[in-house]
């Protein structure tokens, strides 16, 4: 798609209709990145550049059932406010005709360097575009505001990776190390085995290949979106394994997302996993999240607030469009386990009128119509817990497993039903940011966390507690982000 094409056919009184039916949504959120129409997944690009924090996403504005992929565009300074743009990148270049895939943004001397999967299909003949039938190019650009963009330079091709892979490697994530570039891409060989690529740069644009990271095999015959970082001295691999297979309780959405610690010599071409593969996300809806560094030194990540192929039918492509992102969390090494924490910078969503009134068990337990709110609540040591999120919506504590349940209405959770976790530890705290459609659960320091869409009608909004008490909750009603049109 040209851009010209993507702006005749935005401006169509077609394409209006979708964006006011959009509108009317019920189940339109107030403070997560969302597509004005169509559909939305991978976050890709994150980066600070020229003064801005620019969040970019896979995007297939004319299809909510995906379709077309481009690089939408927002920026922010604050988390609060945000400039939307005509989408950044478009699949107009024969190297990515089929689609601007994921990739990621390095920034060097002001200079923002944005690598990503070029996608092409053949049609000259049958394939499975897994052995054969497929380009995957990775792909750079290059941009001084985020906004405005170099011609597009082809950097690898099928013959640049190694000859036991398939079609499918993709997403480049790029960091600096010691004096040198590395990129990770995700793979999958010809054995089917998930497994990560490294290669190595000297100026940003020349990479050779360098290494090969391989996991588990029980991790399955794809490993999308990996992040390998160094956090406070440990290095962390974040992937999107395909194929797992479901563990009792664990592991149990169709494509998992995770992380691992490792010890990795990139010069010595070493490395050594010191633990298993560590969910992320324990819920129903989170997938190929995306970490940077802002200016204050922090390593936020954003995930996908959703999943490819999802087996069930999510109820807002009916009025025109589907998914958003997650809000972001910052990441802290916690002894070797990953702890994501709400951003700071979301407690100026807080509305005053509620943090006025003290919060007490008998208030609680008379429960808040609201769907939209903040909830950080401190459970009495020992005791169980339960909560309604919504009327039809719970989260349980009891002997040591916390539990999130969908079920008791068809229409909240959309077919879904239950998740869990076994806490190694006594649960102590829960902070819960509640969306009109979306439940963000953080558990303790943030060690675990649920995710989960939710589809609740409007007389089932409500949070209340049924049974327990508490040392302390605080309750917010929160406002929106304000999203500004810009050119």
């Amino acid at each position: 798609m040209q851009k010209k094409d993507y702006l005749q056919k935005y401006s169509s009184q077609e394409s209006l209709a979708v964006r006011q039916s959009v509108a009317q949504d019920p189940y339109r959120l107030h403070y997560h990145i969302q597509p004005e129409q169509g559909w939305v997944n991978d976050p890709n690009g994150l980066c600070v550049l020229d003064g801005q924090v620019h969040i970019y996403f896979q995007y297939s504005p004319f299809n909510a059932k995906g379709g077309e992929k481009l690089w939408g565009h927002v920026s922010t300074k604050d988390y609060l406010n945000f400039k939307e743009y005509e989408p950044a990148l478009y699949p107009d270049n024969p190297a990515d005709a089929d689609g601007v895939y994921s990739g990621s943004a390095f920034v060097k001397d002001g200079v923002g360097y944005f690598y990503y999967t070029g996608n092409v299909k053949h049609r000259d003949q049958d394939y499975d575009y897994i052995y054969a039938g497929r380009e995957h190019n990775t792909i750079l650009v290059t941009s001084r505001d985020g906004k405005e963009f170099t011609s597009k330079q082809v950097l690898l091709r099928n013959t640049d990776y190694p000859e036991d892979m398939t079609c499918h490697v993709r997403d480049p994530k790029v960091w600096e190390y010691q004096g040198r570039y590395y990129m990770i891409l995700g793979a999958r060989d010809v054995n089917n085995h998930g497994l990560a690529l490294i290669y190595v740069s000297d100026d940003l644009t020349h990479w050779d290949f360098h290494m090969r990271i391989n996991v588990d095999h029980k991790l399955g015959y794809m490993l999308e979106c990996p992040d390998l970082f160094e956090l406070d001295g440990q290095w962390f691999l974040i992937s999107c394994p395909q194929g797992m297979e479901a563990e009792d309780w664990r592991f149990n959405n169709i494509y998992q997302c995770g992380y691992q610690t490792l010890d990795i010599d990139l010069e010595g071409k070493t490395y050594k996993f010191t633990s298993d593969f560590i969910e992320l996300d324990a819920g129903f809806d989170f997938y190929a999240p995306q970490t940077f560094v802002d200016e204050q030194g922090r390593r936020i990540l954003i995930g996908w607030f959703g999943l490819p192929d999802i087996p069930y039918t999510n109820p807002t492509v009916e009025a025109g469009w589907q998914h958003c992102l997650s809000i972001p969390r910052v990441l802290y090494n916690n002894n070797g386990v990953l702890d994501q924490r709400p951003l700071p910078e979301l407690q100026n969503l807080r509305q005053t009128s509620i943090v006025e009134a003290a919060l007490t068990p008998a208030k609680f337990h008379q429960g808040f119509a609201t769907a939209v709110y903040e909830l950080d609540l401190i459970p009495q040591e020992g005791s169980d817990l339960r909560l309604a999120l919504r009327s039809d919506v719970t989260l349980e504590y009891d002997a040591a497993t916390l539990t999130l349940t969908l079920n008791m209405g068809e229409q909240a959770g959309a077919g879904r039903e239950q998740r869990k976790v076994v806490l190694d530890k006594q649960l102590q705290r829960l902070h819960v940011f509640s969306d009109t459609s979306s439940l963000e659960i953080f558990v303790n320091t943030g060690e675990v966390v649920f995710n989960t869409r939710v589809y609740s009608s409007a007389e089932n909004q409500r949070v209340q507690l049924l049974s327990s008490d508490f040392v302390k909750a605080e309750l917010y009603q929160l406002g929106n982000i304000k999203v500004t049109k810009e050119k």
